[in-house]
């Protein structure tokens, strides 16, 4: 192979939309194919061997997040997980303006109130308060961003609660902050929590909502009674053994993982934000260690994505959840961020298999591609 025939760099800057399936779970998920694949509802050998698989599971799960094993509800996902904490709530509804659509147009379908946020993307305790009444039943505040990385202080979301709206639930999607954050602290405020296998290691097509003791939602699917009678529907035994693993592997690695990571992503922000005009979204310390979001004055998102992908950079503008289409982003509207800005902006999130080439790749070919534009 000559020179010119080498294959390019491919630097992956886009786990906030999904990760790759670490090895380890993709084993666990072929025995599982192969061993255990009866429907857990029967009754013989088969079946109670795919059982005892979920069970297992439903164990693994309960002591990462911090709730009892009955506690946890598997689901086909974040989306479902989202969904059913917020219309298996009867009652009213309030939810946070930068939230995935999964909740915000969930609460927006049941008349819900909307509260907003600050500037750096954190919920506006104020805002919220003003939001509840006494007759609030369930209050959906996300425990990070899926686009600016912004992370709530959930404490502080149930001191609020407690003054406006004390019979309220608290659900948090904490789709993205699974990866980054220990659940047991920082979503213990929380009465139900949304996580999403995809997001961190695991297959697509799995989640979890974890609805504590007492604040079971109203089944939204019926059929066999699965999970407690809140989620019917045969089981995705291998899919929930390769969430369970790939959580696991998750918490065992995550203090060194964020280290290394956060590292990557410094040096990825400071180089990039010394481009005129190109502006770190929200600041560091308040954002998850993954992800960098920067917004470039005098470029336009798509062309800027299509030029990058030609590199081998793969990267988004926003949330990647809306079949690929290029709308204005309601996070950055909501925080306050000029449209001069946020036509600009280019989610960049690290992950496990970011590497410092990645970034070397990046720091090499994005501000050539913000130049290029900017000289239209």
């Amino acid at each position: 192979m000559t020179r010119s025939e080498a294959p390019r760099h491919v630097a992956y800057f886009d786990h906030a939309a999904t990760t790759q399936v670490h090895p380890t779970v993709v084993d666990v998920m072929m025995r599982c194919y192969s061993d255990t694949f009866g429907n857990p509802s029967g009754g013989h050998t088969v079946a109670r061997a795919a059982r005892r698989a979920i069970d297992e599971a439903r164990d693994a799960v309960a002591s990462i997040v911090g709730c009892a094993p009955r506690e946890v509800i598997f689901t086909s996902g974040g989306t479902e997980a989202d969904n059913l904490a917020v219309f298996g709530t009867p009652g009213h509804a309030v939810t946070v303006a930068t939230e995935h659509h999964a909740v915000l147009h969930a609460v927006e379908h049941v008349g819900g109130s909307i509260a907003g946020v600050l500037s750096t993307g954190e919920v506006d305790l104020d805002s919220l308060s003003a939001a509840c009444t006494t007759d609030t039943r369930m209050v959906s505040v996300m425990l990070a961003n899926n686009e600016v990385g912004t992370v709530n202080d959930l404490d502080a979301v149930r001191r609020t609660l407690k003054k406006c709206a004390p019979n309220a639930s608290l659900h948090t999607d904490a789709v993205q902050a699974a990866a980054w954050l220990d659940l047991r602290d920082a979503a213990r405020s929380a009465d139900m929590i949304s996580m999403s296998a995809h997001k961190f290691g695991g297959p697509k097509g799995v989640g979890v909502l974890v609805a504590r003791s007492g604040h079971d939602p109203q089944a939204q699917l019926f059929g066999g009674g699965q999970e407690r009678q809140l989620r019917s529907g045969t089981q995705n035994v291998a899919g929930i053994v390769g969430l369970a693993e790939a959580l696991r592997i998750t918490d065992r690695d995550r203090e060194v993982t964020n280290a290394r990571v956060a590292s990557l992503r410094d040096r990825l922000a400071d180089d990039l934000t010394q481009i005129a005009n190109v502006h770190e979204t929200v600041e560091r310390s308040k954002k998850l260690p993954g992800s960098c979001h920067i917004c470039i004055e005098g470029v336009e998102g798509e062309s800027m994505l299509f030029l990058l992908e030609r590199q081998g950079i793969y990267a988004s503008a926003a949330s990647s959840c809306a079949s690929g289409a290029m709308e204005p982003s309601h996070v950055l509207a909501a925080m306050g961020v000029p449209v001069g800005r946020s036509s600009g902006a280019l989610r960049l999130t690290l992950g496990v298999t970011t590497s410092d080439a990645d970034v070397d790749h990046a720091l090499a070919v994005i501000p050539d591609v913000i130049n290029r534009l900017r000289a239209r």
